[in-house]
């Protein structure tokens, strides 16, 4: 074989000849076993019509492949029935036209094209060509679809992960290591943008870790999150949200069907359950509906020291430790000191000398628009909601404001992941 590059539209439905030039049939599919070599899959073999039968004719036999014809190397060929293997795909019926995920920019490409490559004899997958200028090529004759060489729409296929779900023997699965290299909100971005079933293989590629399962649904929109939970039993449902912040658990439960809120709000633990029962006791518009329970506090006569280890110790997203809530000994709000300000004090300096007691603070009732404007004037990554009492009951985190002001045309949403 000399080593070349082609298009498998122009090979699928190409004639199948022999090596004295005799018609065996007519090339329908190319064989390829994924997940091996150095991310280009081996092409093991054709699959072929002859005889009104679908044989296969392993890629050993084959001399030369083109958009002309293939051509086996012997006159005499002992061919099987086909039979899809396991880890096997058909590259014309599970690739070409299906969506695949481009890791590399975490959107999701469409295969108008796949391309094949020889090297040393030995043909391999190279990539996908994205464009709707490989769509219209395949519409020309066979015989002058010749490769082009370099072009921007190419994407290698070590940069992709194409789902298999729909292949039947398939025992291939998304790769997680893959997958969980990006931000839950790409991965977010990638199952809105998919189909339904399209998403469901990428949340099960996901599943086993929890934690990160539970972060794409945090970025997921209203639609996309209920869509995804419809099937799930209510102690599914439950696990979920126990993972999820108290806000965005919250709001995911008044999303569910009325007759399914209270059983799966009593599975949850119990400290949740206690938190999740505060945030639906406020207006869902301000401050109380809108907080997060969750926050750090420490003691004003506590040390900078101890102050970092409890930052160090904390299981809480690193969004909500940009500032640390300082406490009297009554429990009210002495002030807050950001976390950039601890890392640079000296380590035995007590912690209520740093407070700000002047930092802003909203009472519960606050709505939006006065929410946004306290942010805005101090420039607050993290504002406090206290009670009248001056107690501290929760944070407002700057992203969460953000996602009610911007326009709903700017926000992101269905096919912004997708080419």
């Amino acid at each position: 074989m000399a080593e070349r590059v082609v298009h498998l539209s122009s090979v699928a439905g190409a004639p199948l000849l022999d090596s004295g030039e005799a018609r065996l049939g007519r090339v329908e599919d190319v064989i390829a076993r994924l997940g091996t070599g150095d991310g280009m899959p081996l092409v093991t073999g054709l699959k072929a019509r002859i005889g009104g039968r679908q044989l296969f004719v392993p890629i050993n036999r084959v001399a030369t492949l083109g958009p002309a014809a293939a051509r086996t190397s012997t006159t005499k060929l002992n061919l099987a029935q086909f039979e899809r293997r396991a880890g096997e795909v058909m590259l014309r019926s599970d690739v070409l036209g299906h969506s695949l995920i481009d890791v590399r920019t975490a959107r999701l490409v469409a295969a108008r094209e796949v391309e094949l490559a020889c090297e040393d004899g030995v043909w391999r997958v190279a990539g996908i060509d994205t464009s709707f200028r490989a769509r219209l090529r395949r519409l020309i004759p066979r015989r002058f679809r010749e490769h082009e060489g370099e072009h921007e729409s190419f994407v290698a296929w070590s940069e992709l992960e194409p789902f298999v779900a729909h292949v039947p023997t398939s025992r291939l699965r998304l790769a997680h290591r893959r997958l969980a290299q990006l931000h839950p909100a790409q991965i977010a971005d990638l199952v809105e943008a998919a189909s339904h079933a399209e998403g469901e293989e990428i949340l099960e590629a996901l599943g086993h870790d929890k934690e990160l399962e539970a972060d794409i649904f945090e970025e997921l929109d209203d639609e996309h999150q209920l869509e995804f939970l419809r099937e799930r039993s209510d102690e599914e449902v439950a696990a979920l949200l126990a993972r999820m912040e108290s806000d965005d658990a919250a709001d995911l439960l008044m999303g569910l069907d009325q007759d399914r809120r209270v059983p799966v709000l009593n599975l949850l633990p119990p400290a949740k359950q206690r938190k999740i029962r505060g945030l639906l006791g406020h207006n869902p518009q301000t401050a109380g509906g809108l907080m997060n329970p969750d926050f750090l506090s420490v003691a004003g006569r506590s040390t900078v020291e101890q102050a970092l280890e409890n930052v160090r110790r904390s299981d809480l997203p690193a969004q909500q430790l940009h500032t640390v809530l300082v406490l009297e000994d009554d429990g009210r709000l002495a002030g807050s000191v950001p976390l950039a300000t601890l890392v640079k004090a000296d380590a035995h300096e007590a912690l209520g000398t740093l407070a700000d007691e002047h930092a802003p603070v909203v009472l519960a009732d606050a709505d939006v628009p006065e929410i946004a404007r306290v942010m805005a004037d101090f420039n607050l990554m993290l504002l406090p909601v206290v009670e009248n009492d001056g107690k501290p009951i929760g944070v407002l985190a700057v992203d969460d404001i953000l996602e009610l002001l911007v326009p709903e045309e700017w926000r992101r949403r269905y096919g912004s992941a997708r080419d």
